[in-house]
């Protein structure tokens, strides 16, 4: 089904099954006339929760900036960790297959996500050509293409997935839980299974173990204050809190990466919206 609005379409499009799970993909294209660039859009929740409803407004704000936006439906919860990452991965390369149809430019795919969704997207990113990311083929014919992209933009994401874990069970344990903790080890336990897992699908540690990886660039938009995301790991000999230890290590690898502050309560708001967007097109157009 299609929709329309004065700026831009929206199209709901099934690029993957499995079994009888069919997989959305929601489509915002500008008005104008294409080929346009694209971005891929992942949710958050904790890799439990969620779903690409949640991506509407600002895959809306990119596609009446002149970026197609897509917003992704992806396995998550108990199917487990690297469910997330192969279904993505296979989106990313599907856009680029179908390009000429869906009306974008296969050389311009950026990728960005919020919460546990940035964190996916900066893995994504990082191992695009991982064969068990890369695992399920394009049908019979299509072209070959890849999973890379050209720039990845996170909105607090959650790059450290053991050390959020970890912290969130500590507090669990103590007298005093604060409220942001919530079901959050639960949902960890639910889709990663073990730490040995929360280890290796983990952006910040598979940099400080000195793994290969892409690094496009990048742009990190953290609001404050919040203990969810913005954090010091106090197993880590770094004294810098997860946002600036990350692009530290990012920077290292030789990547680019900027990290922009806003107020909590501009969340939801253009506050936080608008770097992102002014991020793609600085990339992407």
């Amino acid at each position: 089904m299609a929709t329309e609005t004065l700026n831009h379409t929206t199209e709901d499009i099934e690029y993957l099954r499995h079994g009888d799970r069919s997989m959305i993909l929601r489509l915002f294209r500008p008005a104008d006339k294409g080929p346009f660039p694209v971005v891929l859009d992942l949710h958050g929740g904790a890799w439990c929760k969620g779903d690409l409803a949640e991506c509407g407004k600002r895959d809306a704000a990119l596609a009446d900036a002149g970026i197609a936006a897509a917003a992704l439906d992806f396995r998550h919860a108990g199917d487990g960790y690297p469910s997330s990452l192969i279904d993505i991965n296979y989106a990313i390369r599907y856009l680029k297959a179908n390009a000429a149809e869906l009306g974008l430019d296969p050389e311009r795919v950026g990728v960005t996500g919020q919460s546990s969704g940035g964190h996916l997207a900066m893995l994504a990113a990082m191992r695009p050509l991982d064969p068990r990311y890369a695992s399920i083929a394009l049908d019979a014919g299509a072209p070959a293409v890849d999973a890379s992209v050209r720039c990845v933009g996170m909105t607090w994401p959650v790059i450290n997935p053991l050390s959020r874990y970890r912290r969130a069970v500590r507090l669990t344990n103590s007298d005093d839980t604060p409220g942001w903790v919530g079901d959050i080890p639960a949902r960890h336990d639910l889709y990663w299974k073990t730490e040995e897992n929360m280890a290796e699908g983990n952006p910040m540690l598979l940099l400080e173990a000195g793994e290969v990886v892409e690094t496009p660039p990048a742009i990190w938009v953290q609001s404050q204050p919040d203990p969810v995301h913005d954090y010091r790991d106090t197993e880590s000999p770094v004294d810098l809190n997860e946002p600036e230890r990350f692009a530290a290590n990012y920077q290292k690898a030789g990547g680019q990466i900027e990290i922009v502050h806003i107020d909590k309560s501009g969340r939801d708001t253009h506050e936080a919206s608008d770097p992102i967007v002014a991020f793609f097109r600085k990339h992407l157009m």
